[in-house]
């Protein structure tokens, strides 16, 4: 039976956890990714607290990390989302996504509603991929693929 999280601090002091024991361990999110059967995207998001995993890849990346039952138990709930506390993020990976959205989010509000209508893009019907690639000008680029789908607002 599925249970949910009402207060994110068991699922975030988890996180830290399983963050300690991937360093300790001297893992990648792929190679953890890789035990529990999932995309990296969608393993990540729930070892940082925002997915359940299903059972029997909560068991793996516990075992995988070191981690006991009752922490295999709680990658099972389901977490009251949301990883960055209320205000601008402060963190700059994390505020680079803020400012995309600020200067960007009308222009992709405004393309989406051409194209499809009056709706949203899902981020429970959601895939992630971050993907490394070389820059024809030097250095690399980050290819990042956020695909979700459409849903269309239904008058009721």
């Amino acid at each position: 039976m599925p249970h949910a999280q009402f207060d994110p601090a068991a699922r975030e002091a988890l996180a830290l956890a399983a963050v300690e024991a991937k360093i300790r361990k001297n893992l990648t999110w792929q190679e953890i990714a890789d035990a529990a059967g999932f995309s990296t995207a969608f393993v990540t998001a729930a070892v940082l607290g925002q997915h359940a995993l299903p059972e029997e890849a909560a068991k793996k990346v516990a075992e995988l990390l070191g981690l006991d039952e009752d922490d295999a138990l709680l990658l099972q709930t389901i977490p009251l989302r949301g990883s960055i506390p209320g205000g601008v993020p402060t963190d700059p990976t994390i505020y680079r996504f803020y400012e995309i959205v600020q200067v960007y989010g009308t222009t992709l509000k405004a393309l989406i509603h051409e194209q499809f209508g009056d709706g949203i893009v899902s981020a429970i019907n959601f895939k992630l991929d971050v993907q490394k690639v070389a820059d024809p000008e030097g250095g690399h680029r980050a290819v990042i693929t956020l695909d979700g789908k459409y849903l269309p607002t239904k008058p009721f």
